[in-house]
């Protein structure tokens, strides 16, 4: 009763300081409130008080997007992709496939002033870490979809690492204590010689799919404006010749109207060609009347220092390579392996060669 009368005693206070008009169910809410802390243990509170703190310390860190786990030799380790695109390996996972317990023991041998991680701090490596390591070694504190916060260092330091005690084997600089983390780094190298550790966590995560989607909009955005330059000659007329000599044609000129179907060839020929979607991007930015029609040619969507370049070159190319062919189906295999479609299966050529 008499722990009651106090805490009944401490929400009038409160609301008296701040002026607050309190209901008998607030006061009975504070009250309540007050009681539940009452019955918490010290260590119960000490906790709650932490996570509280690391919410809120927690609210400016990175998020990771996307996580995962990459095994590199006999090492798996959970990686994460940021919200600012970082790829961070966790550090408890990078250490143990370094073959290091995750606190660095035996201070004394150590350069205390150094800012790197433990595993790069000993003095013996100093000779052979490279000054830019300093800033791609730098510990990073994120945050994971349940808001936990997680520590990790950028992918890319892990090959470096391995480099550094590679380096430092070989010069007969390594204490004995070092060998087996050498040895690991030996294992972890050869793994990552065959694959690259950002593809790796690209892969793992699932980021690729969107790192390809943007870098594919990066390629078209580099090709093509967004609006209709003023028309300029774009295709030259042998590229035209060619495919009526090839089709066996009678070639008249560019004064006569041209078959239908040769719209079609230059679709084939060049712009599903030339680079990734262009076509389909070509194809949604190109305006048209009421009627649904183009209101102009799809090569004046092409920017100038990039997309009528690369336009000219692969033009050329595809006219030489007509202009070495004896037939429609010797230029068209002749295409189809030098110049495939983008995203398109080679065509082998499986004729005798005998």
């Amino acid at each position: 009763m008499l722990a009651r009368f106090f805490l009944q005693a401490y929400a009038c206070v409160i609301r008296c300081k701040h002026g607050v008009q309190m209901t008998e169910k607030d006061e009975s809410k504070v009250v309540g409130g007050l009681a539940r802390a009452e019955s918490l243990t010290p260590k119960r509170r000490s906790e709650i008080a932490r996570q509280a703190a690391a919410s809120r310390w927690s609210a400016d860190l990175p998020q990771a997007t996307h996580v995962g786990k990459i095994k590199v030799g006999d090492a798996e380790i959970s990686c994460a992709v940021l919200e600012d695109g970082r790829r961070v390996l966790t550090q408890s996972d990078m250490m143990r496939a370094l073959g290091r317990a995750r606190q660095a023991k035996g201070r004394a041998y150590y350069s205390g002033d150094v800012n790197l991680p433990a595993f790069l701090t000993a003095n013996n490596l100093k000779p052979f870490v490279p000054k830019e390591l300093e800033v791609t070694s730098s510990q990073i504190e994120f945050k994971l979809a349940s808001g936990q916060k997680a520590y990790g260092y950028q992918a890319e330091l892990l090959p470096e690492v391995c480099e550094v005690y590679i380096k430092a084997r070989k010069a007969g600089e390594l204490a004995a204590n070092q060998e087996h983390v050498a040895d690991q780094c030996e294992i972890l190298i050869r793994g990552l010689a065959k694959l690259g550790i950002v593809g790796l966590v690209d892969e793992a995560t699932g980021y690729q799919y969107v790192r390809d989607k943007e870098a594919l909009q990066k390629i078209l955005d580099a090709y093509l404006r967004h609006e209709l330059a003023a028309w300029a000659k774009r295709f030259p007329d042998e590229f035209y010749r060619q495919i009526f000599r090839l089709r066996g044609w009678e070639w008249k000129g560019m004064r006569v109207n041209r078959p239908q179907v040769v719209a079609h060839y230059t679709k084939d020929l060049v712009y599903e060609r030339l680079a990734p979607n262009i076509l389909k991007e070509l194809e949604s930015r190109v305006p048209r009347d009421d009627d649904g029609r183009k209101k102009g040619k799809l090569h004046q969507l092409f920017t100038d220092d990039v997309g009528h370049p690369a336009l000219a070159q692969h033009l050329h190319a595809v006219t030489v390579l007509m202009k070495g062919a004896q037939s429609w189906a010797d230029f068209t295999r002749m295409i189809n392996i030098a110049l495939p479609k983008r995203g398109a299966n080679l065509e082998l050529d499986l004729r005798s060669k005998t």
